[in-house]
């Protein structure tokens, strides 16, 4: 079964999937920050996404069958988030995604260290980390290495060292 769209390219209809300013954005806060709800992922953007917009690619994403939404217990009209196979496979592509950026753009050093503990640990860590968001998502046996806590770790690190900085400036 072929997929429509302007062509049957893969790197078009993939594109076509995530290729706007917003979706991968998402994806990314759902995978490496955890955010679950609409709330979370609204008030922890990084990048100021608007409500009406975040409504809309949460809408796209579950279409398309990158996010998977359920009722949250304790809320009725809330909703759980969680990534599908498709969007944990994504984790490759952002691992190489953050190692370009890094290269060819000025990330602040905060927000480029889980990059950088990707491109690192290539592979074999891609691997364990799917491994363990499809626990975190699909139900999957916990793994014996949690790489989130390891990404989270490096992150908290250089939070604490950009606040450091900023106290240091501040005398």
């Amino acid at each position: 079964m072929t997929q429509q769209g302007r062509s049957g390219c893969p790197i078009n209809l993939t594109l076509e999937q995530l290729g706007d300013r917003w979706s991968l954005i998402v994806i990314r806060d759902v995978m490496f920050g955890n955010r679950r709800t609409y709330g979370e992922l609204l008030e922890q953007s990084e990048e100021g996404i608007a409500s009406n917009i975040l409504a809309d690619r949460l809408k796209r994403l579950t279409a398309s069958g990158l996010l998977a939404r359920r009722q949250d217990p304790n809320h009725r009209q809330k909703g759980i988030y969680s990534l599908t196979e498709a969007s944990i496979q994504l984790v490759p592509l952002l691992s190489h995604m953050g190692a370009w950026g890094r290269r060819h753009t000025r990330p602040s050093e905060e927000l480029s260290v889980r990059a950088e503990l990707l491109e690192q640990g290539g592979p074999p860590l891609w691997d364990a980390f799917m491994e363990e968001l499809r626990h975190l998502h699909l139900n999957a046996p916990r793994p014996a290495r949690s790489v989130f806590q390891e990404l989270q770790a490096t992150y908290e690190k250089a939070m604490a060292r950009k606040a450091r900085r900023a106290r240091a400036q501040e005398r």
